[in-house]
């Protein structure tokens, strides 16, 4: 049974690691530690280096705020790469990625299709942004389609249409904030959701999303780096992000004895799933998300 929730200013803001035994609300990205990342690619034609750890037959890009992976070769050898530049991309808070597979040959091959259509739990658990597939192939839109997970995928024809319809798609309200690794970041992290929600008038949701963020700000600060933060609410969710520049990994969890484990299943149960992505400079972006019903507030795109 879940405890009901104390005095927030009770929960200690030493650094400790949030990851609980709660896997059905983990998720966990990427699966392999920094060593296995691939080498970088040679710089852009505008002169600006790719995104680390991204192999050659993927080839990064911005247009308009939509980071464009370009695929080429055989789908089944790209395919898992392909899914860590979405994950690498989605922590740079985009609008959207659109992964171009026009260039790519055997795109209808089964076993890739398969593990391509996963990449739609990225939508399913990082509300507000778009992923789409361009692909020529009917088939491989239809699979992708009749997929559990690739049915939040956006699936267009052509690169064009992907793009159109990425910007399409709802805009979340977003607010940004950067704090020094100090003792009283987790309670400014705090104090900036909260009055974030309440002028959202999502003040019902500020409590919890305050907690969350606290906690994942206090995990954060052994990094010893500046501490980014972003709130964004979208599509009745409301996602609360964290970026240090530390390459370390979340830990195993603590005993379940442990205090600090005690407290912290706070996250897990108000977060309806969690995780960590891996950055192209070698950091991390910690995330949870939490229910959030509301009206939201206009927001104008900037593209």
């Amino acid at each position: 049974m879940v405890q009901p929730l104390g005095n927030p200013d009770d929960l200690s803001t030493e650094p400790h690691n949030f990851f609980t035994d709660f896997d059905h609300h983990l998720v966990l990205f990427p699966t392999r530690s920094a060593a296995h990342v691939l080498a970088e690619l040679p710089a852009q034609s505008d002169g600006r280096p790719v995104q680390a750890g991204l192999p050659v037959a993927i080839k990064s890009s911005v247009v308009c705020q939509v980071v464009v992976l370009e695929v080429a070769g055989r789908l089944a050898g790209v395919v898992e790469a392909l899914d860590r530049a979405i994950q690498l991309a989605l922590a740079e808070g985009p609008r959207g990625v659109v992964c171009d597979l026009s260039a790519v040959l055997d795109s209808a091959e089964p076993d890739a299709v398969e593990v391509l259509a996963t990449a739609g739990r990225h939508v399913r658990e990082w509300p507000g942004t778009s992923v789409a597939v361009a692909c020529p192939d009917p088939r491989v839109r239809k699979a992708l389609a009749a997929h559990p997970l690739g049915c939040h995928l956006i699936l267009a024809t052509s690169l064009l249409t992907a793009l159109s319809e990425v910007p399409a798609t709802l805009i979340p309200a977003v607010e940004w904030l950067r704090l020094a690794p100090h003792p009283t970041a987790p309670r400014a992290s705090r104090d900036f959701v909260t009055r974030t929600l309440k002028d959202w008038g999502l003040g019902s949701t500020a409590l919890s999303a305050g907690l969350v963020m606290r906690e994942l700000v206090a995990n954060s600060m052994h990094a010893g780096t500046d501490i980014d933060l972003s709130v964004a609410w979208g599509q009745g969710a409301l996602r609360l992000t964290v970026r240090d520049n530390s390459p370390d990994l979340p830990q195993q969890p603590y005993n379940h004895l442990d205090s600090h484990a005690r407290r912290l299943s706070v996250v897990a149960v108000l977060s309806r799933a969690f995780g960590v992505l891996p950055t192209a400079d070698g950091g991390k972006v910690v995330w949870a998300v939490l229910d959030a019903p509301g009206n939201r507030p206009p927001t104008s795109a900037t593209c």
